[in-house]
């Protein structure tokens, strides 16, 4: 029994960890005659590096189409750019001042974003996670685009036969400081036409396609193509490079601050926050319950007694001291004396309110 076992599991580690083949190969493998097989060893060899060659060649190809569905132009010049980054300093001082209405503003660590003409919900601001859950806000709850977008950006783009005039409705303007990401994703297909325009500003970059991120610590796998981005270059995402793929940017692509301006078109059939009753609802609960938590965990100083308790609990459970039955107590158990210790600081003239999770 055990050494079939351990067949098994040599065979699975065989199959996990092809650098045991090295070893492995300095073993005798001894046919009827006598002699070794080392044959056998080089074509399961061969048969690995043909498997990391058909690896390649996937990636490789998935890589081409990426590249063939993506357009990039050079349009602005420096002077261009260095006009337009100045208006993105306005645009992010009004913000500070508290001028823009509620949904134009979304800050995260490192990134804050813009919204104008559109602005839709996403990531943990959603009810339900998962692709196809995000919705547009309401008509009138994001600014309107600003006419300098129009002027210097827009008409440019359109000139330059990159999109059609009036193809624009949503502006987005993403701020990132150094070491700012986003993460791997695809602008949603049931809210926004193709293609997805994008202009960059302040300083070059990358966009990825194809990574895995990974948090605490924040990590990224590799690429499966990495596309530069200039200051004052245009990236046209269409096709398999804008639905069939996730792109990113990297906290390593960021190393100045560096701005870009997304220029998309809402769909007319684009699901909308308010659209029926049970979002109307939803949206009208959530930010009493925002509220509530935070209220909460400001005038509750003491919230975090119950996990000393258990703390504690557990550092006795470690005491060899104990006996058997105290290393098996039960959650009932933990709940009376979690009771028991409500009573003795309530007799000692400190209340502490415990937590139901």
């Amino acid at each position: 029994m055990a050494a079939s076992g351990y067949s098994d599991l040599r065979e699975k580690l065989k199959s996990m960890t092809p650098h045991r083949d090295d070893y492995e190969n300095k073993c005798v493998d001894e046919t009827s005659n006598g002699k070794p097989r080392k044959r056998k060893h080089r074509e399961s060899d061969d048969d690995e590096y043909e498997h990391s060659d058909d690896s390649t060649d996937l990636r490789e190809q998935e890589a081409r189409r990426v590249r063939s569905s993506i357009q990039q132009k050079t349009i602005f010049t420096p002077e261009e750019c260095a006009l337009i980054e100045k208006k993105i300093d306005e645009v992010v001082a009004q913000a500070d001042a508290g001028l823009y209405r509620e949904h134009t503003v979304d800050r995260a660590p490192l990134r804050n974003k813009y919204f104008f003409g559109e602005g839709y919900t996403y990531g943990a601001q959603l009810e339900k996670r998962g692709p196809g859950q995000e919705r547009l806000y309401r008509k009138g709850e994001v600014d309107e685009i600003p006419s300098w977008v129009h002027e210097l950006v827009i008409k440019r783009l359109v000139t330059n036969g990159v999109i059609p005039e009036g193809f624009v409705n949503s502006a987005v303007i993403n701020d990132y400081q150094p070491g700012g990401c986003i993460v791997s994703h695809v602008d949603p297909l049931h809210i926004f036409d193709r293609p997805i325009v994008s202009v960059s500003f302040f300083s070059d970059s990358a966009l990825c396609f194809g990574c895995r991120f990974q948090f605490k610590p924040i990590r990224v796998s590799e690429p499966v193509f990495v596309l530069p981005v200039r200051r004052g270059s245009v990236t046209v995402l269409s096709g398999y490079a804008a639905d069939d793929i996730t792109h990113c940017i990297r906290p390593q692509d960021i190393k100045e601050r560096r701005a870009v301006i997304i220029l998309r078109k809402t769909r007319p059939d684009a699901p909308r926050l308010g659209s029926d009753s049970s979002l109307r609802a939803s949206l009208a609960q959530k930010p009493g319950r925002l509220k509530a938590k935070r209220s909460h965990r400001k005038a509750d100083p003491d919230a975090a007694h119950r996990p000393r308790v258990l703390e504690m609990d557990k550092e006795e459970n470690r005491r060899p001291s104990l006996s058997r039955h105290r290393h098996s107590i039960t959650s009932e158990n933990y709940r009376r004396r979690g009771q028991d210790y409500d009573k003795e600081q309530e007799s000692s003239g400190r209340k502490v309110k415990m937590r139901r999770h």
